[in-house]
Order: C-alpha cells, then sequence, then structure tokens
C-alpha cells in the first residue's frame, strides 16, 4: 500500500512537468439554452483533425498553437456541430452549441480520443430514439443486459450479462451520478441493487462498459459496470398521467425551479416526482404502490467551481405472489398466475443526499469531490421451499435491515504533453462505510409472527480505495490506458443471537481483505471508420460480512480476469457496428446465503463469449438496434457433465425498430429472447427460455403527447424467472427438486397522456 501510495506521489508530481503552456489552444463549450458546460463535445483541429474531449466543466486543451492549424471544429451528440476559422478564435473562448431537434446515428464518432466514451455515445442514441418509459427500461437500455423480477416489482431484479448470473447486483457494479446503488452485506443477498429510486424521465446518459477494465471502478466490477447520469438541466416542464389494465396507472411531473435569469447565469434546479400503483396481473392482487420524489441543483459557484446537489426519496410496498413450483400448476392445484402463499410481500424506502464539485484550476487540472449519503429500510417476506423445513407452519422467512451510507469519492485529472505524445492522469480515492441495525433472517408466519430467529446482528463494513490511471495518447492511431487500483476492507460483525448457525457465540467478530487490480487496454485506430481494441484486467466483487467473519478474511475477495478483443465498424454515416470476444475467469470464494443465514463454498469458473451489436438508421426518422450475445460458462473443477453453471445465460438477443417523427405519429416494436440455459450443475433440470415482444406508439406535438404501450403484444406464456428448488407441498410427504418459476407478464396494454410547458 505504501509503495503504491508513493509511487501515485511521484506519477503526479512528475506529470505537473509537462502542462500545457497558456499560449497552447484550450477553452470551454457550453450548451446555447442554458449556459451549462458540456462533457463528452468532440473538439477537432483542421486540417491535422487532431481530437480532444471536453470534461465535466466542458473544458478542452491541445498542445497546438492556434499558428499551427486552420480551424477548429466543435461536435456532439445532440447538438449542432460548430466550425470556428483559427484566426476568429481566441484562446479560452466559450463556445456555445445549439442543441439539434433531431438526433441522428451520423453523430456518433469512432475515434480513438473518445474510446472510453464509444457506449455513452450509442446509450445517448437508444435513449433518444427508444426512450425509457419505466424502471425495467433504466436496466435494459445496455446491451446484452437482461433482467427478471420475482416480486412483481418491488424487489430489485434479477440480473443476467455475459454468462452471469449476477442475483440481484454481485457481478456487476451500478451508480447513479456517482453513488453506488449496490448494497454491500445486504439482507437479502450480496450486492443487491434496486434502482427504482431513480425517475426514468431523469436519466440523460448511460455508461456503460463489459468486463474488468476501468480503475476507477472497485467492488462489483466483474462482468461490469452501469453509470446512470441524471440530467443537470430539464429544458421543458412536464406533467404525465398513464393508466392501463391491472388497475394500473403512473402519475410523473418534472419542473424547473428557476426563472430564465437565473438558468442565464448559470444555475439550474429542478424537481421530478413519479407515483406508481398496480395490482399486477398476477391472481393475487399485489397493490403495488411506489413514490418517489427527485430534486437536483446544478451551478457554477465560483469562476472556475460547478455544484451538483442533488436529493431523493423512494418508499414502496407490495405484495407477491412468488416462486410457483411446476408441479403446483401441472396438478392444477393454482393457475399459472397463483400463489401458494398469498402473504409474501414487502416494503422498502431509500433517501439519497448527494452532492459533487467540480473544480477546473488555471493550469486546466480538474478536481472532482463528492460525498453521498443514503439511509435505507428494507423488510421482505418470502416462501421459496413451502413446507420443505416446517410442514406445520410453512417455511416463510423474513429479512429486514435499516442501513445507513456513507461514502466520499475524489478525483484528480491532469492532461500534459511529451513533445506529440499526450498524458492524461486520473487518480483518485473512495471511502464507502456501510452501517446496519438488527439485519434480521427469521423464519415467519403471515409475515411478522417470528417462529424461529435464524440470523440477527449488526453489519459494519468499510472500503478504502486508490487508484491510478493513466492513457497515453501517442497519436491519432494508438493509445494506451493503464491502470492500477487498491481497495482495503474492514468487516465488523456484531452477533445478537446465540444460536446462530454459523457462529460460536454472540459478540463481535472482525476480519480485513485487500486486494490490488491491475488493468492494461490497447486501442487502435485504423481509420475514420474503425477502431480496434484490446482490453484486460483484474476485478473482484467483495463477499458479505457475515461470510467474511466465518472464514478469517480468506477467500472473500474472489479475484476476475478478463479480456477483451473487439471492433467498432462504421461503413457507412449510418451504419454502426461492434462486435467484441471476451473471457472472464473468477476464482472459488465463500459466499453467504442471504435466504439461508449459511455460507457455502462455490467452485472457480470460467466462461468465453461473444458481443455483438448493430445500429442503422437507413432514414433520419427509421432507427433500427440488434443486439446478440453469446456466452459457454462452466465451473473448472468440477467433472464434465457436473460443472454447469446454474442459471448462467447461453444465447440472448434484444432489438427494435423505431420510427420517430418529431411533430406527428412516431412508435416501434421491440423483442428480447433467452434461450434454455441449466438450472442445475448436472442440467438436468432447464430453465425455459423465452420471445417477448413489446410495442409503442405515440402521437406527438410541441405541447403534447399521447401514447399507447403494449407489453406481451402476442400474450405470450413465459417464466421470467426460474429456479432449481427442493420444495415440499403442504400434505405431501416427499420434497420435489424441479423448476420453480414467476411468471412473466400477460398483454398489457397502458395508455398515456404527457403535457409540456414552459
Amino acid at each position: 500500500m505504501k509503495q503504491f501510495l508513493a509511487a501515485l506521489l511521484i506519477l503526479l508530481l512528475t506529470s505537473q512537468s509537462i502542462v500545457a503552456q497558456h499560449d497552447h489552444i484550450h477553452g470551454k463549450v457550453v450548451n446555447d439554452n442554458d449556459r451549462l458546460p458540456l462533457a463528452g463535445i468532440t473538439v477537432t483541429l483542421l486540417p491535422t483533425n487532431k481530437t480532444a474531449i471536453t470534461d465535466e466543466n466542458g473544458n478542452f486543451i491541445f498542445n497546438e498553437t492556434l499558428a499551427q492549424i486552420t480551424a477548429i471544429k466543435f461536435s456532439g451528440f445532440g447538438y449542432e456541430y460548430q466550425i470556428i476559422k483559427a484566426a476568429d478564435f481566441s484562446l479560452g473562448a466559450v463556445i456555445s452549441l445549439k442543441p439539434k431537434a433531431a438526433t441522428t446515428l451520423n453523430e456518433v464518432i469512432v475515434n480513438s480520443g473518445a474510446s472510453v466514451k464509444q457506449q455513452n455515445q450509442i446509450s445517448k442514441l437508444d435513449i433518444k430514439m427508444r426512450g425509457i418509459t419505466n424502471s425495467q427500461e433504466v436496466l435494459r437500455i445496455v446491451p446484452g443486459l437482461f433482467i427478471g423480477q420475482h416480486q412483481g416489482g418491488g424487489k430489485a431484479e434479477q440480473i443476467f450479462i455475459r454468462g452471469f448470473d449476477c442475483d440481484h447486483g454481485t457481478d456487476i457494479s451500478l451508480n447513479v451520478d456517482g453513488m453506488p446503488i449496490n448494497m454491500v452485506s445486504h439482507a437479502h443477498g450480496q450486492g443487491y441493487a434496486d434502482a427504482h429510486f431513480i425517475i426514468p424521465e431523469t436519466i440523460e446518459s448511460v455508461d456503460f462498459k463489459k468486463g474488468t477494465y476501468n480503475a476507477e471502478k472497485g467492488n462489483f466490477d466483474t462482468a461490469g459496470y452501469v453509470d446512470f447520469k441524471t440530467a443537470n438541466a430539464v429544458d421543458k416542464n412536464t406533467i404525465k398521467l398513464e393508466g392501463g389494465m391491472f388497475n394500473t396507472m403512473r402519475v410523473v411531473g418534472v419542473l424547473n425551479l428557476l426563472n430564465e435569469k437565473q438558468k442565464a447565469n448559470q444555475q439550474s434546479w429542478y424537481m421530478a416526482t413519479e407515483y406508481n400503483y398496480s395490482d399486477g396481473y398476477f391472481d393475487n392482487p399485489q397493490h403495488f404502490n411506489r413514490f418517489n420524489f427527485f430534486s437536483k441543483y446544478h451551478g457554477k459557484v465560483s469562476k472556475s467551481s460547478f455544484l451538483d446537489i442533488s436529493a431523493s426519496t423512494l418508499q414502496s410496498k407490495w405484495n407477491a405472489s412468488g416462486q410457483i413450483p411446476d408441479r403446483a400448476v401441472a396438478e392444477g392445484l393454482i393457475g399459472f398466475y397463483g400463489a401458494l402463499d398469498p402473504t409474501e410481500g414487502g416494503v422498502t424506502s431509500r433517501s439519497n443526499l448527494n452532492a459533487q464539485l467540480f473544480t477546473t484550476f488555471k493550469n486546466h487540472d480538474l478536481v472532482k469531490n463528492q460525498i453521498y449519503y443514503t439511509n435505507y429500510n428494507f423488510d421482505l417476506h418470502t416462501n421459496f421451499t413451502f413446507y420443505l423445513e416446517d410442514p406445520v407452519n410453512g417455511d416463510q422467512i423474513r429479512q429486514k435491515e435499516k442501513r445507513n451510507l456513507f461514502g466520499y469519492n475524489g478525483s484528480y485529472s491532469h492532461i500534459g504533453y511529451s513533445g506529440e505524445t499526450k498524458f492524461t492522469t486520473d487518480a483518485g480515492i473512495n471511502i464507502r462505510y456501510d452501517k446496519t441495525n438488527n439485519s434480521e433472517l427469521s423464519h415467519t408466519v403471515d409475515r411478522y409472527t417470528v417462529i424461529n430467529p435464524i440470523k440477527l446482528g449488526d453489519v459494519s463494513e468499510l472500503n478504502a480505495g486508490v487508484y491510478l490511471s493513466e492513457t497515453i495518447k501517442f497519436n491519432e492511431r494508438w493509445n494506451i490506458n493503464a491502470g492500477l487500483r487498491f481497495d482495503q476492507f474492514y468487516n465488523q460483525y456484531n452477533n445478537k443471537l446465540a444460536t446462530d448457525p454459523t457462529l460460536n457465540d454472540i459478540g463481535l467478530y472482525k476480519a480485513n481483505a485487500n486486494i490490488v487490480s491491475p488493468k492494461l487496454s490497447v486501442y487502435y485506430h485504423a481509420n475514420a471508420k474503425t477502431q480496434f481494441y484490446i482490453a484486460s484486467g483484474r476485478g473482484f466483487h467483495s463477499n458479505d460480512t457475515r461470510a467474511v467473519v466465518v472464514s478469517n478474511g480468506k477467500e472473500i475477495l474472489p479475484p476476475a480476469y478478463g479480456v477483451d478483443l473487439g471492433t467498432i465498424y462504421k461503413p457507412t454515416s449510418n451504419l454502426l457496428l461492434h462486435l467484441a470476444a471476451w473471457y472472464m475467469g473468477l476464482k472459488q470464494e465463500f459466499v453467504y446465503s442471504g435466504d439461508g443465514g449459511i455460507v457455502e463454498i462455490t467452485g472457480a469458473t470460467k466462461r468465453i463469449g461473444l458481443d455483438g451489436s448493430v445500429r442503422c438508421q437507413p432514414l433520419q426518422s427509421l432507427y433500427i438496434d440488434i443486439d446478440i450475445n453469446y456466452a459457454h460458462g462452466r465451473y473448472t473443477d468440477e467433472h464434465k457433465g457436473q460443472d454447469y453453471i446454474p442459471l448462467a445465460p447461453i444465447w440472448s438477443s434484444t432489438g427494435g425498430i423505431m420510427y420517430k417523427n418529431k411533430n406527428g405519429f412516431n412508435g416501434g416494436i421491440r423483442y428480447r429472447y433467452l434461450s434454455d440455459r441449466p438450472a442445475i450443475e448436472d442440467n438436468s433440470l432447464t430453465a425455459k427460455g423465452y420471445f417477448v415482444t413489446d410495442a409503442v406508439l405515440n402521437y406527438t406535438k410541441p405541447r403534447y403527447e399521447i401514447g399507447l404501450r403494449i407489453n406481451n403484444i402476442f400474450n405470450t406464456r413465459w417464466k421470467e424467472t426460474q429456479f432449481a428448488t427442493e420444495t415440499r407441498l403442504q400434505n405431501e410427504t416427499t420434497p420435489v427438486t424441479e423448476i420453480c418459476f414467476t411468471p412473466g407478464t400477460k398483454f398489457m396494454a397502458l395508455l398515456g397522456v404527457s403535457y409540456f410547458f414552459n
């Protein structure tokens, strides 16, 4: 650790010696509407075609002087491009770009300077063309990511990506505005990531990357990460009412809180609210309620600093039908949409405060400081095995926790030159502290009557990480990124239950662990249409504190090793292709089962696969997207035939055709396909795949929009989540291991009306 910090300090001091001089080309890009900075804008020097990307404060810098060029081009997704002659450009100038009424695939740039932001451009286009109309679509915007809901909307989704059944988030890092969504040592499961507190209409972009290749990302970044970015400002006020089948309704409001004079001074403040209610398509009505509130301020607080402050809260409660065994339906005990334990359900809440300060110094270095706080409550009631353990009362369990989460993220970014070689240095610190109170696992009946307490205690977990990332751009064809990350964990569990199945007695249990994660990626920009890359790295996910203290800190930060070999090819302005071959290896680990309160050992695994994406826009108003993914995964220490990874996805695909007309009819149709996959290690049980199709039709005018959304337009009967589970039904004498499932949505139509005003 000391050696790593020393190396970090030396590199930072060295980089200061190559700061660009003040006569070199530099400036700032802002939105012409609200004068707020624009990040991710491509700045190109002509005729050399050297590029740079604006940072969070909209700044850019080159090593060249104005005497070496003829003009500068500014282009960004969703904005009108602008070319300024060198003779008309002043050093440090503020350039305003006008938002475009319509966005096109032509704006997506295959550019070595934008290597790590390629997916960000694609996601912006997908959001603009496809839209995000519900909380499920928030995650589905990521190519190759599938979700499954088995509590009807109140519980975090099960996530599948790159051959991983990530459960509710164990192997994928989810964040919003730099704040983590994943919960460590959660009452239900490690990495539990409930993103339902995000209001879809506030999302501006989604940055994602599959694999273990980003030094900024630490815990849970194995299969990849997803970063949601909420809008700094909204250009219009919106009120939306939506309702339809199964007593479903949704109300959304997004309102600006500042006047035009305040906006002109580079200030923005808006609020958004959302209310959902649905009885759902199950025989047992859900009575699902969710309320969201979000507010964000973004503004200039000094000549060199911008401040983001946001606050949000979620309140949700629901009944659930849970997972049901195949035989219960086959024997006619219940229908396909029925329930065996109608008392399942839950209540949850989450409130967040988040503050970020972006400061640019005179030498153009950027420093980001962020503090965040989350207060979280969770109370879930489920019954997976019915009468297997308790033939009289049933096997219902209660998982409950109260949590306070505190965090700090700090980063420093410096751009320097040595000759024509550009060095971008990024260094940072991440600190996160989770403290739960009375994390509980109990055997219950009718939700709140406790028959047998299984686990009860307080979790304290501190994760401190530091990282260094160096991007070297040799020329417009080659750049390399090398990163190193160090994470330290301090785990503590205060056991309050003398009969705990994994610990000897009540009292305080402690264990510590750390891990070093190196990264290396190489990008080759063959020409204006083609980019190749190879990325490699080591990542990890932590394990539940209740497993860490049992194993004395051993095998609790299992490293994941990944390699990607890919290409991005844009043969024409309206066609974009992305293909990647990948490998991922994950070592053995001790895992805490939140449903059983026990610690298990899982074997080492390896996965290989292919990811393919196509984006095509044959007409400005017509957008086609297709994602196809393949993964082959196996346990490495098991005999052949006994080495299948349960529920690991094999083939999956999503896609759609969208017609977009600014003032008139627009809409489209989308599909998602998931193939059959093994449900158990010997592949004797199969989780059946599905093909589901959804559609949307809107009539849009400047002041209003009328929309019809239909889920499962062909009324396909499908199983959204499936598990191989040993169960015993009431009055049965012999337990059975078979598929238990939660049914997917029926045909469901929703009609919505939106009103827009200034």
